[in-house]
């Protein structure tokens, strides 16, 4: 067991992490985020009415009020995303290789 996370340490893995994005008054914040392969972003819905997180390409999901939803980030890459429900709603996500 010693071996194994010395191992880790020395190879410098790093663990992905959950990047949080809120979404209140109609706004995602922060609106940009930067990401890694592997981390997770979680969209939390703090307002009376839904939105949904729409990519091009990419994921479109629907968040009720008062709900979360999450996606792993799978590429690299520059991402907008929007609210379908409420267009002036963006968001952008900039995506680096691990």
């Amino acid at each position: 067991m010693i071996t194994t996370f010395m191992t880790l340490i020395m190879s410098g893995a790093v663990q992905a992490e959950t990047i949080q994005v809120t979404i209140k008054h109609h706004a995602f914040a922060p609106a940009d985020i930067h990401a890694k392969v592997g981390d997770t972003i979680k969209w939390v819905n703090e307002d009376s009415v839904g939105h949904t997180v729409t990519a091009k390409g990419g994921w479109d999901l629907t968040l009720p009020p008062n709900k979360a939803a999450s996606e792993v980030v799978k590429k690299a890459g520059e991402f907008n995303y929007h609210c379908s429900i409420h267009p002036s709603m963006k968001g952008h996500i900039t995506v680096a290789a691990k």
